[in-house]
């Protein structure tokens, strides 16, 4: 039985301790503390699924300040931005490959009869789900505009 996204980060945010690794605790303590906030707002223990939510919000946070910490040239911190996102990736499921996304992408244009870009948002709300924590949403926007040119 694998463990749980918590178990897991307690279990790694002990050997981080051990191994005196300040930035992998400082990124497990981060993001149990916006998994516990999570719980308490949604007032109850979180399920898998809502944790992976919280963990890809915490990536997606870490992805947006690497851009702009990329476009104003402070390379100390996009270096320990790009160390946060591979210390957060281990705690995500593994990503679909371009080739597995397209092929979501193209199942669901054709379940939803999509024909245009005016049905982008109709596809998005339908592939997210199918791809949620596997897939970057900036990826899947990406290919369905792509795909319904």
């Amino acid at each position: 039985m694998s463990l749980s996204v918590l178990d897991q980060l307690n279990q790694d945010m002990k050997q981080a301790m051990r191994d005196k690794d300040k930035l992998r605790l400082s990124v497990i303590r981060s993001v149990k503390g916006a998994l516990q906030n999570e719980a308490i707002s949604l007032g109850h223990d979180l399920s898998e699924e809502e944790a992976l939510t919280v963990l890809n919000r915490e990536m997606k946070q870490r992805r947006e300040s690497l851009q702009e910490f990329d476009k104003a040239d402070r390379d100390d911190l996009v270096e320990k931005m790009q160390s946060e996102i591979n210390i957060l990736t281990e705690y995500l499921p593994a990503q679909l490959s371009e080739e597995e996304l397209q092929s979501i992408v193209d199942e669901t244009i054709e379940e939803t009869g999509a024909s245009g870009k005016s049905d982008i948002g109709k596809v998005m709300g339908a592939v997210m789900p199918k791809v949620k924590g596997k897939a970057d949403g900036t990826a899947v926007r990406n290919l369905v505009q792509q795909s319904l040119q």
